[in-house]
């Protein structure tokens, strides 16, 4: 008998972007996934998704409803996150092409520029080699962020075009793509697995 992984509470970061699809996935795949944009709705979880939209948009947010600071407390205390599109961006060291007012959480070493795949209509979609996959995972890249610089220590679980496209350093995991803008549920799944 295959032993069930358990239920995990893993909250969505819902302020702006594609928090609804990464909460179906998760659901889908049998956790619970809150939607958090309050302080007091960080309790109890087990991890954080911040999800993809518009990182400057996110990040002013993020200040004016006052969990800039709360959660860059949570993430010194261990919390997991996965952060895509513009959650990779509010993970990142270094940011190019932000504005002077964004801020990001320095969770992961890397350096990421703003929309480095180019605008809305170069989005496009590939088939990557992912790390600890079996089987080709299908990625949707809008308006993402290109990963310029890795630091030491960030593991590259995947690549487009000798770029990363998917990294991961500690408890955080970062992806420029929308895994939830598909059916397969692997990427959360394996995030899910380093809790």
């Amino acid at each position: 008998m295959t032993k069930q992984p358990p239920r995990r509470r893993i909250g969505v970061l819902a302020l702006q972007g594609a928090f609804a699809a990464h909460q179906e996935r998760l659901t889908s795949l049998g956790h619970d996934a809150p939607a958090v944009r309050t302080e007091a709705q960080l309790d109890g979880i087990d991890a954080l998704i911040m999800p993809g939209g518009e990182s400057t948009t996110m990040s002013h947010l993020l200040r004016t409803n006052e969990l800039f600071e709360p959660l860059a407390e949570r993430f010194s205390a261990g919390l997991p996150v996965m952060g895509t599109c513009a959650g990779m961006i509010l993970c990142a060291s270094d940011v190019l092409d932000g504005r002077d007012d964004q801020r990001s959480f320095g969770l992961i070493d890397v350096t990421v520029r703003r929309n480095g795949y180019g605008r809305q209509l170069d989005s496009f979609e590939t088939d990557l080699d992912v790390s600890g996959l079996d089987e080709a995972f299908r990625a949707v890249f809008i308006r993402a962020p290109v990963v310029e610089r890795v630091g030491e220590g960030v593991e590259v679980l995947a690549e487009h075009d000798d770029r990363p496209v998917l990294v991961r350093s500690g408890r955080c995991t970062v992806a420029s793509f929308h895994p939830e803008l598909t059916d397969d549920g692997r990427l959360h799944r394996q995030f899910v697995d380093t809790i």
